[in-house]
């Protein structure tokens, strides 16, 4: 278990949790790797908007430098645009200096690997082991690593994204699209795309500004009230916004009603799916029912998965998926890239409203509706694993209860719907999620599984 990297690489408070002393130690532990892979890595690094990345971002860096890595800073840039470029120009790896939906305190450094997805977990367990035994080294002065900037990284990932899609056909409609950037790194990507898909945007938070004045960074629906309300108000077609590192999407239909992430991943897996029959689709096991409804009246089969985009990008990988995603947003497409990536969602899903020439609330109302709650429940760590154990012992010969599947967790198949508890890996807490078919029994399986969990960490 890696004590450092989480689900979505490391994070923290800066100079609380996060300081430069462990960026500079990384940057060396994650360079004396690549070392033993490559005799001089070029890594590309890069960073969101918030206040800390120049601090990071030179510090890891410099790490990186002293170890015989040559950097190509690409600036502020999304996410997935860095993965991209990664991809695109045979580097050896990538950083990203980001803290994705966190609040601004905070930020985080994330790993790319050279194919542009996000680093393993037995990467980051490598790099973990050599930052925590002092096992990394710096090279002697003449072999240290050159630092050159390169202002390409933008143009090259819009053109990517421009590739995959019908530009022509989106063109025509002369879309009105309200978009909220969340004065996030999407803000440099997401205005560009649009209009160079004949789009009229009316911006909203769209200057970077790592503070995040204008709306919370994470893309909930209480986040989003301007948008909710600028849309119908604007009679714009959809309106859609970005997380702070832009690697996940949610849109906002034209009468101003949000659409989940389950909603959209449903409705362009649908889609994707439709045309390339009897095909794979990846996702995690926290994802609704409504995905594998949709898919499988395409003859297709959905693969789940552990939560975390780096575990479904891989089994993509392996099973050849057309395509892939989390519940959060966070989209794959495979003919651009394996990785979530807000921008190409958009681009998608202008695509699929160009052809079938109807608005999305009409789309998304085909799509079947599931009731999901989530809650958090505090458990000691040492706890967790016997917790889950005695659910199952429990919960095997009740009759409600038709499968039970060990995937990530434990998630019990009912009658009626399922019920999932998830152990965090980075917090003393399970998650549990419950969904049916409607929010009375939802509401009853919640409080009935929540009474059965809080009487299992008592007793275990």
């Amino acid at each position: 278990m890696t004590r450092l990297f989480g689900t979505n690489g490391i994070r923290g408070v800066v100079n609380k949790d996060l300081a430069g002393e462990l960026a500079l130690r990384i940057g060396g532990s994650w360079g004396t790797y690549l070392r033993t892979i490559v005799k001089r890595p070029k890594v590309a690094i890069g960073n969101d908007a918030r206040l800390s990345n120049t601090m990071l971002r030179s510090a890891v860096a410099s790490g990186l430098l002293g170890a015989g890595c040559d950097i190509i800073d690409v600036g502020l840039v999304p996410t997935p645009a860095l993965q991209y470029i990664v991809k695109m120009k045979h580097y050896d790896s990538g950083v990203i200096i980001t803290a994705s939906h966190n609040p601004p305190q905070f930020n985080g450094i994330k790993g790319v690997a050279a194919d542009g997805t996000e680093f393993s977990k037995e990467t980051e367990e490598a790099i973990e082991a050599r930052y925590f035994s002092g096992d990394y080294t710096y090279v002697p002065w003449a072999e240290v690593g050159t630092y050159t900037t390169w202002d390409g990284a933008i143009d090259l990932y819009i053109q990517g994204i421009l590739s995959t899609v019908d530009v022509a056909l989106i063109k025509k409609q002369r879309f009105h699209v309200v978009l909220d950037c969340g004065n996030g790194a999407g803000s440099l990507v997401a205005p560009l795309l649009l209009k160079q898909l004949g789009c009229t945007v009316t911006p909203l938070f769209c200057t970077p500004d790592g503070t995040f004045p204008g709306r919370n960074s994470e893309p909930t629906r209480e986040n989003l009230a301007t948008l909710l309300m600028t849309v119908p108000k604007r009679n714009a077609l959809l309106g859609f916004a970005q997380d702070g590192d832009a690697d996940r999407a949610i849109f906002v239909d034209e009468h101003g009603d949000y659409i989940s992430g389950d909603q959209s991943l449903s409705l362009i897996g649908k889609y994707i799916t439709r045309e390339k029959t009897e095909s794979i689709v990846v996702t995690p096991v926290t994802t609704s029912t409504c995905l594998e409804d949709v898919i499988k009246a395409n003859k297709g089969r959905v693969i789940y998965t552990k939560v975390g985009s780096p575990i479904v990008a891989r089994v993509m990988m392996a099973q050849h998926a057309v395509f892939g995603g989390e519940e959060n947003g966070g989209l794959i497409f495979p003919e651009l890239q394996y990785c979530r990536d807000s921008a190409m969602t958009c681009a998608k899903l202008l695509e699929i409203l160009a052809r079938e020439q109807r608005p999305l609330s009409e789309l998304v109302a085909e799509i079947p509706h599931y009731e999901m709650y989530k809650m958090k429940m505090r458990c000691p760590n040492e706890k967790k694993e016997q917790v889950m154990n005695e659910l199952i012992e429990e919960m095997k010969d009740t009759k409600d209860v038709l499968r039970i599947d060990r995937t990530d967790g434990v998630k019990l198949f009912l009658k009626k719907g399922w019920v999932l508890l998830r152990p965090s890996g980075t917090e003393p807490i399970f998650r549990i999620y419950v969904e049916t078919k409607n929010q009375q029994d939802t509401q009853r399986l919640a409080a009935t599984y929540k009474d059965i969990v809080e009487r299992l960490i008592a007793r275990v």
